[in-house]
């Protein structure tokens, strides 16, 4: 197709996922949302599976001067994935790598906070984890949030995108299984693949964990 996109937003990408998931044997699963924009993927996702959503906050280490290039990530619980073949390549100094990560685990610390205000994390003890983002395009995010989810004891851990980056997904060694609706020879930035591809805000995550939890208190 000439515009290139597959999915019209994250909530018929997520829709899309959550039907294919279905049919996995997954048994009893928490889904988790990478914010922002995985969480209205993942939302879909969680009532596909009938599963408790919950959010697992990872931030990408960006190239300095190119941050949209991804050189790592960290996340909760002091989870790190670095790229040390790239930033050799690139020629990042420690000292660079070094006032990123402070200044992204800043933002880390920043985002549990507002979004673990009113909320506790759902427990992952011994239980499989479904992680789900609106794309992978290096594999570095969704490594670290993988790794995170290991760190609190989950007992399998699954990656879930609509769309994602071959070389990427072969990234995500630490993950049991990596699932991708659409996996293209010419991967390109992932808002390619959407027709609607705007900023997901803090204050939607928030309703959607919100809503998300009132439907588990009603036990539906």
């Amino acid at each position: 197709m000439g515009d290139r996109w597959w999915f019209l937003d994250r909530v018929e990408a997520g829709r899309q996922l959550g039907r294919m998931l279905a049919h996995r044997e997954l048994g009893d699963v928490v889904v988790l949302g990478l914010p922002r924009g995985g969480v209205p993927v993942a939302a879909q996702v969680a009532a596909a599976l009938h599963a408790p959503l919950d959010v697992i906050v990872v931030r990408k280490l960006g190239v300095p001067g190119h941050p949209e290039v991804a050189m790592g990530a960290v996340g909760e619980s002091g989870t790190e994935v670095v790229d040390r073949d790239l930033i050799a390549r690139l020629g990042v100094s420690p000292e660079q790598l070094a006032a990123v990560e402070t200044a992204e685990r800043a933002a880390v610390r920043d985002r549990l906070a507002r979004l673990r205000a009113h909320r506790p994390r759902i427990e992952l003890d011994g239980r499989d984890v479904v992680i789900v983002d609106d794309g992978i395009a290096t594999g570095s995010t969704m490594a670290a949030a993988c790794r995170v989810a290991r760190r609190l004891n989950a007992a399998r851990v699954y990656a879930a995108a609509p769309v994602g980056a071959q070389t990427a997904i072969d990234r995500i060694d630490v993950a049991d299984r990596v699932f991708c609706l659409l996996v293209p020879e010419d991967f390109d930035a992932v808002g390619r693949y959407y027709r609607d591809f705007d900023q997901t805000s803090d204050a939607e995550v928030e309703r959607l964990l919100g809503a998300s939890q009132t439907r588990a208190g009603h036990g539906s």
